[in-house]
């Protein structure tokens, strides 16, 4: 692997891991930021999905629905199966806060589980990259 590539699937991931530091911030902030929080929580996992489909040039649209992305990440390796549900439970927080509408914010619960959730596909697709593209500083 040529290291442009290198450094675009470590931008990937260092912009997930900042997104998924941003979430905790938000969420223990006083009072904390619940929707912007649940926000970076979607966006922490996409970025990382993009990492890897980056890693196996495979073009993706500019998205923030996160299922089709888990489906051609499971083209390479069908263990992003298991990140599923992750995605139907994190692809709502793109855009369901960020606009004024009927809801201002998720529930505290729910931005728990969403830190839990993005923390995990970050997890999942880091250990899937070559080493050097692991760091997320």
């Amino acid at each position: 692997m040529d290291e442009s590539k290198r450094r675009e699937i470590r931008q990937w991931i260092v912009k997930a891991g900042r997104d998924l530091r941003s979430a905790r911030r938000l969420f223990s902030d006083t009072p904390p930021l619940l929707d912007t929080a649940a926000y970076h929580c979607q966006q922490a996992a996409e970025k990382a999905l993009k990492a890897f489909l980056t890693m196996h040039d495979t073009p993706f649209q500019k998205t923030h629905l996160l299922a089709p992305l888990v489906l051609q990440c499971m083209r390479e390796d069908h263990e992003f199966g298991a990140l599923q549900e992750a995605a139907e439970v994190l692809t709502p927080f793109a855009t369901a806060f960020r606009y004024p509408g009927d809801l201002i914010e998720p529930e505290a619960t729910d931005v728990v589980l969403a830190i839990e959730l993005a923390q995990r596909v970050v997890d999942f697709v880091s250990s899937r990259l070559p080493v050097e593209a692991q760091s997320l500083k």
